[in-house]
């Protein structure tokens, strides 16, 4: 049985507020690396935690990834999966940071693009790791609470990811 928040109002609401936030913060820094595939290469690679050979790969596969999982976030459609996928690819953005931070390297994230060494960049980790920490929030809480005004997975499937919600699940077992 999922794990779902109650349905009270404002639990939708705001779940549709998380998976808003997630989802649009996603598409802006996937658009904005999309035209430059090499700089988001450059970007990976800066975090110097991945191996050499997969660097590439990731940094042609992230801006998708990113947009793809943010345009499903905004729709509301299949909430559940992508806000987990949302809140995955936060805890990812977490550990790159909290690596270079830990290693001494001083670059530019890389999250809206850009990307690559600079001179203080260091000072901006705690307020990049507190921001992904906000988003994973909302991934987490749109996970937990799919069900929101404005989704699509509730004209598709009557449900907000085509389960039952965890409050008709306890009162049919009442019933």
């Amino acid at each position: 049985m999922p794990l779902t928040l109650p349905g009270r109002p404002w639990v939708r609401w705001a779940s549709f507020a998380a998976r808003q936030i997630l989802g649009w913060t996603l598409i802006v820094a996937g658009a904005m690396k999309l035209p430059w595939p090499e700089a988001s290469v450059q970007a990976v690679r800066a975090y110097q935690l991945l191996p050499f050979e997969i660097t590439r790969p990731v940094g042609y596969a992230l801006p998708v990834l990113e947009v793809a999982i943010g345009l499903l976030l905004v729709i509301g459609l299949f909430t559940r999966v992508a806000a987990w996928a949302g809140a995955a690819v936060m805890v990812a953005f977490i550990i790159g940071i909290s690596w270079v931070w830990a290693h001494g390297i001083s670059i530019d994230c890389g999250c809206f693009g850009g990307g690559g060494e600079v001179e203080n960049g260091i000072a901006q980790y705690p307020w990049e790791i507190a921001r992904d920490v906000g988003l994973l929030i909302c991934g987490a809480w749109a996970a937990i609470s799919p069900g929101s005004p404005l989704a699509v997975d509730t004209r598709l499937f009557g449900s907000h990811d085509g389960s039952a919600d965890l409050t008709n699940e306890l009162e049919e077992s009442q019933a």
